[in-house]
């Protein structure tokens, strides 16, 4: 096995990526056991810090298997992770070398629907600002998009205009947002997603619900549906 000689100052992206070349070529392979945290901090001169966080990063990439005393091991059966990134829809047209367009189609003020409140854990009664919209690339329908953002989370999305900039556009301007929750399903166009994505009734649709915290605070739950044949895709 060759060894880290290079004593300079050495960060955890180093030590991840020594380790993660060693599992790829097999110098260790399914099922071994990895050298101690202190074993792997003198071969590399550097702090055990390091190579904890070096180890906890590809353990949350399902390379490797970290257990308390009976140490860290190649995953057997190692899973990868596809990231997605939260992409504003004026982007994913734009990426398409189309002109981009929105139109907000609804707006009110309303009372939380049963279900809504449910799913976003909010109390009776809690007002929610409801916001339907369309999204076109070069005029042709792309998006559906169909928003409830909680007040108490936002209250200055009351004083928000909504008729030129999009909801999802002004929400990543003005409210961070500490985790999210993504659901990917195909639903058969209704009355309505017929309509508005200009596509025969029953026609098959990428549909994506996303909902969104800040520290346990539930700020919006949106619907999004896309133009028939539209396709998402990730890497890992």
């Amino acid at each position: 096995m060759e060894q880290v000689t290079e004593r300079a100052k050495i960060g955890f992206q180093d030590v991840r990526d020594v380790v993660l070349e060693r599992i790829q070529n097999r110098v260790w392979s399914q099922g071994d056991l990895l050298p101690t945290e202190q074993e792997l901090a003198e071969e590399f001169g550097c702090a055990r810090a390091t190579v904890n966080r070096a180890l906890r990063e590809l353990a949350d990439r399902g390379i490797i298997d970290r257990k308390r005393k009976s140490g860290t091991r190649v995953a057997v059966s190692p899973v990868k992770q596809a990231k997605l990134e939260i992409v504003l829809t004026r982007q994913l047209v734009e990426d398409r070398n189309a002109n981009y367009r929105y139109a907000l189609v609804e707006r009110k003020e309303e009372t939380a629907p049963g279900w809504l409140a449910s799913q976003l854990d909010l109390p009776m009664g809690a007002t929610v600002l409801h916001l339907r919209a369309m999204h076109y690339a070069d005029n042709q329908p792309f998006q559906y998009e169909d928003r409830w953002i909680n007040i108490a989370a936002v209250p200055k999305v009351v004083d928000a205009d909504f008729t030129t900039v999009g909801p999802n556009e002004w929400l990543l301007g003005e409210v961070p947002f500490s985790n999210a929750e993504l659901t990917f399903a195909a639903v058969p166009a209704d009355d309505e997603l017929s309509d508005y994505l200009a596509c025969a009734k029953a026609t098959p649709l990428f549909q994506m619900e996303r909902t969104t915290w800040f520290r346990s605070q539930p700020v919006t739950f949106v619907r999004m549906s896309f133009h028939p044949g539209y396709q998402m895709r990730s890497q890992y």
